[in-house]
């Protein structure tokens, strides 16, 4: 009986997940609650085990994008330990299947009959497809399955097998997009063993293009799409390259550790008159010009859309004020020993701004608002995200109910928060919802910015380097420590009028911290 394993579902806004890695192969025997292989999704990182002893069939390969509920692999329960799966012995030997089940004496023969093949269906959401590259040549005998080209989607690779035995006459060339359903070639159908003239030829190119001791396979020497786009940046020959995939194919990682090979030494040198008339060479750069080239990451294509969504979706505009920090910074010089010896957690810049905006937030609501359609949430509660650089990306946990947090709460869930971001532990849960965003970028040395609204919020605060300037107070001009803000909002449900009074409040919070305890 086959088991088949289905992608779980995740999170109510997720609807789609990407395979990073597999931990076991197709073919091997798995136990139940063994993890099998990891799973991406715009937000987090997730296992996915097995759902009962036997064999494993793969049925996605890692970099595919699936829809949750879309069949993944499949488990067949009744194998035992050490079984393999059966499907794939079959096709790992198609050919002596072929061999004894056609008679020796077999002679070709044209039928006359011609298979036009398109191009198959290979995702729900996939439209079309390029060609890659061809493995089999214009006028080519090929065995049925034998597999003739590659195509590229958006979300993979896929290969090609023949649907006929006959000659290949081809259609497309190499680089076109056709899209689903369109013709890829043609197959003059020849019943038999493939004809004296073809075979001449083949063995010919055969024995010429294989390399000694070679296996003889189609992908031996052959670099895969990806591969073959590193390899031409680099300007090395696949031929030079020697594969360590399947079947020898050169594989991504076998092109980026490839090394262009060195040059001969030249057979003469030339004359002192020859070096005079030739033309001056460029000179030499100093140092190496690699490249490197990485697939986007499930969440960094989920934070580009979403950040393109937002420029082209809302009217958004940035107004901007300065903060003098000196009364914050003197508060925390006097009192943070003792914060942290009672709270054991520092006393930082976040619970002061984050306990600042959630009182600017309540006196200007439609700022702590988002639009819902044809309509407008008002939010009596203030869930404050806090914008934060982890490994894979940026991400935005969520405080819950920062109006009613104190400081030493503030803090302690600001560090609890960052953490679990960087150890790339954070729940779905930790990072759905959100009213309003804080983002930092003070901390990387950043002295302005226009930061982008996170969607659906309707608002974001960017915080900033802390610059002392000379500033002119009373007619005195004083050196002291400054911080420019910046909010940028959405103009049509903010008006000028809130969003630079948001601000101005957030200054008088900021710049005389006791109305923070006092409520003024």
């Amino acid at each position: 009986m086959s088991l088949e394993i289905k992608v779980p579902a995740v999170g109510e806004s997720i609807t789609e997940v990407t395979i990073g890695q597999w931990f076991k192969n197709s073919g091997e025997y798995v136990e139940m609650d063994e993890v099998i292989c990891e799973l991406e999704s715009d937000k987090a990182t997730f296992e996915l085990t097995a759902e009962a002893d036997g064999v494993l069939t793969v049925k996605a390969e890692a970099g595919e994008t699936l829809e949750i509920g879309a069949v993944i692999c499949e488990i067949d329960t009744k194998a035992s330990e050490g079984d393999t799966a059966p499907a794939k012995e079959e096709k790992e030997t198609p050919s002596d299947s072929k061999e004894t089940k056609e008679p020796a004496e077999s002679k070709s023969g044209k039928t006359g009959e011609v298979k036009e093949m398109v191009v198959p269906t290979v995702g729900e959401s996939i439209t079309e497809v390029t060609l890659a590259s061809w493995l089999k040549e214009d006028g080519d005998f090929v065995e049925m399955d034998e597999i003739i080209a590659e195509v590229d989607s958006d979300k993979a690779t896929f290969e090609l097998p023949a649907e006929a035995q006959g000659i290949l006459k081809r259609v497309a060339e190499e680089g076109d997009t056709l899209e689903i359903g369109g013709l890829i070639c043609k197959i003059e159908v020849v019943e038999g063993d493939a004809p004296e003239a073809d075979d001449a030829a083949k063995s010919e190119e055969s024995s010429s293009s294989a390399p000694s001791g070679g296996s003889g396979s189609y992908a031996e020497g052959h670099a895969s799409p990806a591969a073959a786009k590193i390899l031409a940046e680099k300007g090395i020959d696949a031929k030079d390259v020697k594969g360590t995939g399947k079947d020898g194919r050169i594989t991504k990682e076998d092109a980026e550790k490839a090394q262009k090979p060195a040059a001969k030494p030249a057979a003469s040198q030339p004359s002192k008159s020859e070096k005079k008339e030739a033309a001056p060479e460029a000179p030499k750069v100093a140092g190496e010009r690699n490249m490197k080239r990485e697939k986007m990451s499930s969440l960094r294509k989920t934070i580009s859309k979403r950040l393109v969504a937002a420029k082209n979706e809302t009217a958004m505009l940035t107004t901007f004020n300065e903060v003098n920090m000196k009364p914050i910074m003197d508060l925390r010089k006097q009192y943070k020993e003792m914060f942290k010896e009672k709270h054991n957690v520092n006393l930082g810049f976040m619970s002061f701004f984050t306990k600042a905006v959630c009182v600017a937030l309540q006196e200007w609501p439609a700022v702590n608002a988002q639009i819902d359609g044809n309509e407008i949430i008002y939010h009596d509660f203030c869930d404050v995200s806090i914008a934060v650089s982890a490994p894979k990306g940026l991400v935005v946990p969520v405080i819950r109910n920062a109006e009613s947090l104190s400081f030493d709460q503030v803090e302690k869930e600001v560090v609890r928060l960052a953490t679990k971001a960087r150890d790339g532990k954070l729940t779905i849960e930790e990072m759905t919802g959100g009213t309003f965003t804080i983002t930092n970028g003070g901390i990387f040395g950043s002295m302005m910015s226009t930061p982008i609204i996170n969607q659906p919020q309707s608002a974001i605060l960017g915080m900033h380097n802390i610059v002392e300037r000379p500033m002119a107070v009373n007619g005195e001009v004083k050196i002291l420590p400054m911080m420019y803000i910046a909010l940028s909002y959405d103009h049509r449900i903010i008006d000028g009028r809130e969003s630079v009074s948001f601000l101005v409040r957030l200054k008088q919070l900021l710049e005389d911290p006791a109305r923070l305890l006092l409520g003024v």
